[in-house]
Parts: C-alpha cells; sequence; structure tokens
C-alpha cells in the first residue's frame, strides 16, 4: 500500500495509532505539541518526521491524508482546517461536540470529495463483525433488546464527559447491529469528581422495531468490564471484551406450565472468531478507502448518527438537571406567593417560584416549571414539560412549547417563536417526533426570531430580530439573518462586540470582562 498518513496528537490514543500505522508501513509524519515525545517515536528504518505545529503538514502536498487523534474539544476545528487543505482524514471518536459541527463536516467532506472516517473501532472488531451476521441471517431471532456496560477505573477526563468519552463505542455497536436509529434517546448521569463534567451514565435508546437499548458507563467502577447484550426470540449473544471467548450464545427459552412462565436456561456455546487486531483493521480500511477513494465502513454520516444519539442524551441530562433544581426550589418555597394577574390561566399543579410576574392573559399549563423573579408578559402560552429558569424575561406574544427549556436569565423578545416539530402538518399527528430546544444562561433572543426545535443557544448568545435559527449556536455568539449567521461575538453585558487579538483574547471597554478565544470556542479567561 502506497498511502503515507500523518497523525496528528500522539498522547494516549495517538501513540498507538502512531504504532499500528507503523506497522501497516504508512506512518511518515507525527505530529504534537509536545516537543519531548519526539523521543517515543518508533525508530525502524528511518522513523517518521515530527513536527510540533499541524498547519505545517497542511500545505505539504506529500501529506495526502492524516489521522487526528487530538483532544475530543479540538476535532472540529482541526479536522476542518485538514478537510480545507484537501486531506482525507480519520478522526477519533466523537466526530465533533454537538450535531451542527459534525454536519457541517460531513457536508465540507462531501463537497471537497475528501474521505472522512470516524474512528468507532467496536465496527471492526470479529466479534461485532460475526455478531452482526447472526443477527441479519436470523439466529437470534426478533431482537428484544441491548444493553452494554463499560466500567473502568482508570484516565478520569475534565474535558469531555463519560458520555462522549466512553458511550460512543456501545452506541456505534448498537446502530450498526439493528441497522436503524433511535426514535428516542436520553440519559441520567452524575458528577462526583469535578463539577460540571459527568463520571455515570446510564442512556436509554428506543428504535421504531420495538428494541430498547440501555448503555452504562462510568470511569469509577471497581474493576473493569466492556460487555454488550443482545436478547433475541431465539438466542441471546454476550460479547465480553475482557474474556478469553469473547463471544458466547445461550439458548434459553421460557416455557408456560399451567399459564406461569419458566425460564430454561441451557450452556454457553462459544462462537468462533477469525484472529485480527481491531485496531489495524480500522487504520487498515482507511488506507483502503483512500486508495480505492471508497466509503468507510464508519464514514462521517455514521459517526453524525452517534452524534445525534449523544446529543440528545446530553440535552437530557440538562434539562434533568434544570428540573431538579426547579423542584427543590418551589419545595423550600413552597408558602412563598407569585403574582398572577386575574385574566391569566395557572392549570395546577404547576411550580412557580416566588417574586415571578404572569401578565394578562396568559396561560400556565399543569406541570410547568417556572423559576424565581421571572416576568412573563401578556398572552405568553407555557406547555407542560416547559421548564423556566430564574430571573427569565419573556416579552409579550411568545408560545413556549413542550421541551423548550429556558436557563437563568434568557430574555425572550416580543413575538418570537419557539417551534417543536420540524415539518408539522394539521392532518398528521406528530407529537412522537416532537424536538427539545435548550436555551443556556443568559442569552437574548430578539423581537420576531425564531429558534427551530432540536437546536441550543448558548450562553450568553445574542440572537438579533427576526433571524432564523437553524443549528446550534455557540456561548456568545451574536447571529443575524435568515437563516441566522454568526456575525461576531457578543460580551455578557451585551454593550459591545468583541474583538478578539492575535493570542486570542479580548476585553470588553465597558464593563472590563476579560474573554479567551480557542478553536472557535469563547469563555470567560
Amino acid at each position: 500500500m502506497s498511502i503515507e498518513i500523518a497523525v496528528i496528537g500522539y498522547g494516549y490514543w495517538g501513540k498507538n495509532l502512531v504504532r499500528v500505522f507503523s506497522e501497516l508501513g504508512a506512518l511518515r509524519w507525527v505530529c504534537d505539541t509536545d516537543a519531548s515525545r519526539r523521543q517515543l517515536l518508533p525508530t525502524e528504518g528511518a522513523g517518521p518526521e515530527f513536527t510540533e505545529n499541524y498547519e505545517d503538514l497542511l500545505g505539504n502536498p506529500a501529506v495526502r491524508a492524516v489521522a487526528v487523534a487530538t483532544p475530543a474539544a479540538t476535532h472540529y476545528a482541526v479536522v476542518k482546517k485538514c478537510l480545507e487543505a484537501g486531506k482525507d482524514v480519520f478522526v477519533e471518536k466523537p466526530l465533533a461536540l454537538n450535531t451542527a459541527e459534525g454536519q457541517e463536516l460531513v457536508d465540507l467532506a462531501e463537497r471537497r470529495s475528501r474521505i472522512l472516517m470516524v474512528g468507532h473501532i467496536l465496527l471492526y472488531h470479529p466479534a461485532v463483525n460475526k455478531l452482526r451476521s447472526l443477527i441479519q441471517e436470523g439466529v437470534l431471532g426478533r431482537i428484544l433488546y441491548c444493553y452494554s456496560n463499560r466500567l473502568n477505573i482508570g484516565l478520569i477526563r475534565t474535558e469531555e464527559n463519560i458520555l462522549w468519552s466512553f458511550a460512543p463505542h456501545d452506541i456505534s455497536v448498537m446502530l450498526h447491529l439493528l441497522g436503524e436509529e433511535p426514535i428516542a434517546a436520553e440519559a441520567d448521569g452524575q458528577s462526583y469528581l469535578t463539577p460540571g463534567v459527568v463520571d455515570v451514565t446510564l442512556s436509554r435508546l428506543k428504535f421504531k422495531s420495538g428494541v430498547t437499548g440501555h448503555v452504562f458507563v462510568s470511569w469509577l467502577h471497581p474493576s473493569k468490564e466492556q460487555k454488550f447484550v443482545v436478547v433475541g426470540t431465539e438466542k441471546m449473544a454476550v460479547f465480553d471484551d475482557q474474556a478469553e471467548k469473547k463471544l458466547l450464545l445461550y439458548s434459553h427459552r421460557v416455557d408456560w406450565q399451567k399459564r406461569i412462565p419458566k425460564a430454561v436456561k441451557a450452556e454457553a456455546t462459544a462462537v468462533e472468531l477469525e484472529k485480527a487486531e481491531p485496531l489495524k483493521q480500522e487504520c487498515r480500511h482507511f488506507l483502503e478507502c483512500v486508495e480505492s477513494r471508497s466509503t468507510p465502513r464508519s464514514d462521517g454520516r455514521e459517526g453524525l448518527r452517534v452524534l445525534k444519539v449523544l446529543d440528545s442524551c446530553q440535552r437530557s441530562m440538562e434539562r434533568a438537571k434544570i428540573e431538579h433544581a426547579d423542584l427543590t426550589a418551589a419545595a423550600a418555597a413552597a408558602q412563598v406567593s407569585y403574582f398572577a394577574h386575574p385574566s391569566a390561566f395557572v392549570d395546577q399543579p404547576c411550580t412557580i417560584g416566588p417574586g415571578t410576574k404572569i401578565w394578562h392573559f396568559s396561560h400556565i399549563m399543569k406541570g410547568a416549571r417556572i423559576g424565581e423573579r421571572t416576568s412573563i408578559g401578556q398572552n405568553v402560552v407555557v406547555a407542560s414539560t416547559a421548564v423556566i429558569g430564574n430571573g427569565v424575561k419573556i416579552q409579550n406574544n411568545v408560545s413556549l412549547y413542550d421541551g423548550v427549556v429556558l436557563e437563568d436569565g434568557v430574555f425572550c423578545g416580543p413575538s418570537m417563536v419557539f417551534t417543536n416539530v420540524i415539518n408539522p402538518r394539521s392532518e398528521i399527528v406528530r407529537k412522537d417526533e416532537y424536538k427539545p430546544t435548550l436555551v443556556k444562561q443568559g442569552a437574548t433572543l430578539g423581537a420576531n426570531c425564531t429558534v427551530v426545535c432540536g437546536h441550543t443557544v448558548g450562553r450568553y448568545a445574542f440572537v438579533a430580530a427576526g433571524a432564523v435559527v437553524t443549528r446550534d449556536v455557540p456561548d456568545f455568539a451574536l447571529m443575524a439573518g435568515v437563516p441566522a449567521r454568526q456575525i461576531g461575538w457578543i460580551c455578557r453585558c451585551a454593550a459591545e462586540r468583541l474583538n478578539f487579538d492575535t493570542s486570542g483574547a479580548a476585553r470588553c471597554s465597558v464593563c472590563g470582562q476579560v474573554y479567551q478565544l480557542t478553536d472557535n470556542h469563547v469563555k470567560f479567561a
């Protein structure tokens, strides 16, 4: 094979890619910002060239393909630059950290006719390949449910949480084995070590075929476990990547005696598997796709499908966090009154915090949750599952449908619009297709703007009047137009735009707040 490849990122997982591509005879360049890692490079033969700046590789016409193993938060920026430079790209999971960025990378790769492959390594595992064949051949019968445990006490990340770090493996396998995407996905999670970084999650997936799936991941577990179970009407399969016999089939059945079900157990049967290292199979597949210009098994679109599930699970955890906070506040302030104009309708039970004011002709539906010191203007509708934080201001003629979540300090201008279905028809009921919308802390939604459902508006973002939001909005982004485009960055105080210098720093001249721009993400300095 004549393809020569550059590996960007020589850290925890990048060293494995360097080893395998070297064994395949394809490694030519290695890039890492830590110059001391040069000493760890393979020394066989002439050895690969080393650089500390991956942009040095982008202008080199000899570099046809790159493998990206940088931190997950940088995947979008690094992959985008590589695709724009005309390189074929293999990127470790996840493809990006939100659906909009993932979609942008997929579209960019297709426009540039570039190979984009995502490192979902288990799709190249002999046990997963064999299990998929058994399912397609009907050996397991009709699939009832799947579950997976990916548990360990080991490398604990502080950038992406456990959902984004561990769960992509098992979600990709579940979608691959079933050949369908879930119609619903939600998750519960807890942060024990680093505030805001979830350490343990349980995700629940529901498929149109009736199959349900559970994915349990944790990096705070006393022992390592990597197990995937598929239960069918004829057989049950267990893929245990820690066991010597990695794939077992069980012919358990249920008999009925006197109308009472009784489990009849059977001994496990080991399935013979080919001997192959999954990572080497994956890397070889990428090189073959680059050579033949064929679509990878785990191409960008497959990575995007997994990303959509992760995104849905993440939104679910964020909604639950707000709801829990509201319930706690409501319990503590149960005896504190709020103001509702006599013309307003407030259906009980619902949760409304102290100091909140609800004005003329507004309707708060049963089950709605509204925080403290929130102002709800005239002719506003708040649906049963809508969640509104503290200090929110909602101007006249706004409807918050099921699934809309407003965090603390959000401003909704007059007659701005939320939606809950992408393709509504009066004749067709689509309540099971509602998509959630999350507006994060301090964001401003201008008068007559529209936020299309299924998207997130970031912290302190500013959406101009009349704009139509059709994608996720980053923190502090200034958006305008139809569809909304980012035209700059704005301070938390919204008094002026942010102008970043060459180091990525900016200071608001009005309030003095300092910001840092890194990989197209703004945060407080």
